[in-house]
């Protein structure tokens, strides 16, 4: 049994988190920290965690937990990883785990010297509907891949969320556009080669609220979108000779009620589905984890993939500013 303690109260950790840990088969919810005592243990009491703590340092330095859950303001996730590293604890911080790929090295560094795990949490690639694409796309279900279309959308206008506040790291592309992006590389196991976008900002906020992207991944193309003041969206399109693959609820499957992958044929007149529901990929990133420790082979996104997603997202910022096609 893992020992997991959550480093800070946040919304997801609350929402997501909490509840994975809690029902995993091998992990067990052990404390959480605050910058105010107060906090952890009202926390700790609505959640029936053993220990609380007043400080990130204070739990980092007890010998009762194995690893650590940073769901931290973006800003901050690079130092509390290698805090957390140099502490002894095991890692799974939240995504991005950095605004600028170079910023991964250090983590990637820490973790060699110390031989702990440290991955970003792309729950995501743990859930079975992209294992399922993968294995399509390997088949040749759809014959020979010519382009990927998705998007993410939400709308979110509020000043206090970190989302709208960049000093935190706010923006669309950090939150939303590396998912595209991660389950994109996942499903085909390849890396994008160049990119371009443009990107609308919000004149109070200064956050990215709407970005057209492209990708050229060498074989095939990908378009995606993303934004923080649309209409709720989500899918991705898998498109080839052959056929096509959609998923219905690529990114955010808990939170809908249809979450299918459906192969379509050439003409669009049969259609194979195969659905997904009451899965929760938060839960099954855990228990992945927990296995992995144990010494099973189970496959962990690695923080090597984490360098290469990033560096997608700040080729689209760059592209935005060039306004042309920005080497990866």
């Amino acid at each position: 049994m893992i020992r997991w303690g959550i480093l800070s109260t946040a919304k997801i950790a609350r929402e997501h988190l909490v509840p994975a840990i809690q029902q995993a088969r091998n992990g067990t919810l052990q404390a959480v920290a605050s910058r105010h005592q107060d906090k952890a243990d009202a926390f700790a009491r609505q959640f029936g965690i053993p220990e609380a703590f007043g400080s990130y340092e204070a739990m980092l330095a007890s010998d009762s937990i194995d690893a650590v859950y940073v769901p931290l303001p973006t800003s901050q996730h690079v130092e509390w990883s290698l805090k957390a590293l140099a502490a002894g604890k095991h890692v799974l911080c939240e995504k991005p785990i950095s605004l600028h790929a170079k910023e991964i090295e250090p983590i990637i560094a820490e973790r060699n010297r110390t031989g702990l795990l440290a991955s970003e949490a792309f729950m995501v690639t743990y859930h079975p509907q992209w294992h399922k694409v993968r294995a399509l796309l390997a088949d040749g279900a759809i014959g020979t891949l010519r382009h990927i279309q998705g998007a993410f959308t939400y709308f979110n206008v509020d000043p206090s969320n970190m989302r709208n506040q960049l000093e935190l790291g706010g923006g669309g592309l950090p939150d939303i556009g590396v998912y595209p992006t991660v389950t994109a590389r996942f499903a085909t196991g390849k890396d994008p080669v160049r990119a371009r976008a443009s990107i609308i900002r919000d004149p109070n906020f200064g956050t990215d609220i709407y970005a057209n992207c492209q990708y050229d991944f060498g074989s095939f193309d990908m378009t995606f979108y993303c934004g923080t003041q649309l209409a709720a969206r989500q899918v991705m399109v898998f498109h080839g000779d052959k056929g096509f693959i959609e998923v219905t609820a690529p990114f955010n499957a808990d939170l809908y009620e249809a979450v299918d992958v459906c192969l379509y044929n050439a003409s669009h007149s049969e259609v194979q589905r195969w659905n997904f529901r009451g899965i929760n990929q938060y839960r099954e990133e855990i228990e992945t984890i927990g296995d992995h420790l144990a010494g099973k082979t189970k496959e962990i996104f690695s923080l090597e993939s984490s360098v290469i997603n990033q560096a997608a997202i700040d080729a689209l910022y760059e592209a935005d500013l060039t306004d042309g096609w920005v080497t990866i």
